[in-house]
């Protein structure tokens, strides 16, 4: 009998504790929410200026301790310690219109609507023991037009400071962001708000019909999402695993192929349908195939084709903020053979991405990383310092990754602005241990995908794009010439 009195009082003690935990949980829950809700309280008050006048006042306060800073989210704190004129970190949104651009408009435009983003108007700093940024103030960067190649080092010193540059070609905008700042999703909001201010100054009757301010799906907001939506993880050790890397005679250091594809939407996504696939997981085994077939009779079949593909987490987190929020899955396939079919590719391709691209997933990543950030130690440890250990982690993963596929989706453009825009394009940077890199985003029924390359033939490309016709694809290229000089 006592026994059993002693069970049930253990029994009740455990559903105490479970009580307890939950309870205990639940506070957690409600702090994390309040905290949340008193950032946002604290940023609303920050009005932007909204004229030159405004901005004058505004320059005027440097100097007077009233500058406004903030801390790198997440991704960007690596940035600043990896990135030099061989590493630029730097990708580049377009659009292009159905005109020629009047860059003295194009200026005009830029000057105006950049007062109104606190995250462009920044400068970066270093601090003892993170980099961090700060409200620049200067006025807005030159517009020049394009005459190197993309995706460049931004010299910030040359650059009144700022992060990014505006250039132009012809008919098209070119809006080059270093990634410290943001990701594609915050610079696409970027580029259509200067896209609709260069069209009203261009086009004086949309002034009159459209009103003179940003719209309102614009977004403004600068909260850092990971660290609003992260569960505190124990610290761990990371494992990177070898991946296969892609080798062969190289162009001089700064010189770089362009492949762009120019895909109807339509005709990509009836052959993904058919193969049970996503347009995401139809490209990524394209290419992984593409690389398969041109390698297989050198390669290690030791080392797996790994694809990074960013994630925009967002809409997993319902987020509208304008700072990096992405996270990175691994696409992998390991070559056994030589006889594998595209089919093969795609199975592991598509399980390896739907297993990843999960809420749940997506968070437990994130999560370890901001947990590692945010660590006391971590933190207390003075950036000279920091800074070999950093690089170090870097290097190391570089041999983690065959290639990157970046899909930025769809850009949805207001109906008035419609009928000036031709598409929509993106260009992302090499990087040390990928010397081929691809990215697409899709405006209206046209997909663009493009290519970016330091080796001196396209044979992946070819193979990629004559698996493309194999499918029924069909697609316009274009390229920056230097394949045929």
């Amino acid at each position: 009998m006592k026994k059993n009195e002693n069970q049930q009082d253990l029994v009740s003690a455990q559903e105490s504790l479970e009580i307890v935990r939950d309870q205990l949980k639940q506070i957690e829950k409600q702090l994390k929410k309040e905290k949340k809700r008193q950032r946002k309280e604290k940023k609303q008050t920050y009005e932007p200026p909204q004229n030159e006048e405004d901005f004058r006042a505004y320059r005027s306060r440097r100097g007077t301790g009233e500058i406004r800073w903030r801390k790198l989210d997440n991704t960007a704190l690596m940035y600043p310690i990896i990135t030099g004129e061989t590493v630029s970190n730097v990708y580049r949104i377009s659009v292009t219109l159905k005109e020629e651009i009047l860059p003295q408009l194009l200026q005009e435009a830029l000057d105006r609507i950049l007062p109104q983003f606190p995250l462009f108007n920044s400068r970066l700093r270093q601090g003892v023991f993170w980099y961090y940024l700060e409200e620049n103030g200067q006025e807005a960067p030159q517009v020049r037009r394009e005459n190197t190649y993309p995706c460049r080092y931004i010299n910030a010193e040359a650059n009144k400071n700022y992060l990014f540059r505006v250039t132009y070609f012809r008919r098209r905008i070119n809006l080059e962001v270093f990634h410290v700042l943001t990701d594609g999703m915050g610079a696409i909001n970027f580029l259509k708000e200067l896209l609709y201010q260069y069209l009203r100054l261009a086009h004086r009757e949309l002034a009159e019909f459209c009103g003179d301010k940003l719209s309102s799906r614009t977004s403004l907001s600068t909260e850092d999402s990971f660290s609003d939506n992260y569960q505190k993880k124990p610290l761990r050790p990371y494992h990177f695993r070898k991946a296969y890397i892609l080798h062969g005679p190289q162009f001089p250091a700064g010189k770089v192929g362009i492949l762009q594809a120019n895909i109807p939407l339509d005709e990509l996504k009836k052959a993904a349908k058919a193969r049970n696939a996503s347009i995401n997981e139809y490209i990524v085994a394209a290419l992984t195939w593409a690389i398969y077939l041109e390698k297989r009779h050198s390669m290690d079949f030791s080392l797996p084709i790994v694809t990074v593909v960013p994630v925009n987490l967002r809409p997993f987190f319902q987020s509208v903020t304008t700072n990096n929020f992405f996270a990175n899955v691994n696409a992998i396939f390991t070559p056994r053979h030589m006889m594998h079919t595209f089919e093969d590719v795609l199975d592991e391709v598509r399980t390896s991405l739907r297993k990843q691209i999960t809420k749940e997933h997506l968070e437990e990543q994130f999560s370890t990383n901001v947990s590692t950030a945010t660590n006391l130690l971590s933190r207390a440890i003075p950036m000279l310092f920091k800074r070999p250990a950093l690089k170090a982690a870097y290097n190391k993963s570089t041999r983690a990754a065959t290639t990157t596929v970046s899909n930025l989706g769809a850009v949805h453009v207001r109906k008035e602005y419609q009928p000036y825009v031709d598409k929509f394009s993106a260009v992302i940077s090499e990087t040390k241990g990928q010397g081929m890199r691809n990215i697409l985003i899709s405006y209206e029924n046209r997909l663009v995908l493009t290519i970016t390359s330091v080796f001196r033939r396209p044979s992946i490309q070819e193979e990629f794009f004559r698996f493309l016709f194999s499918e029924g694809v069909p697609v316009l290229l274009e390229s920056n010439g230097v394949y045929y000089s």
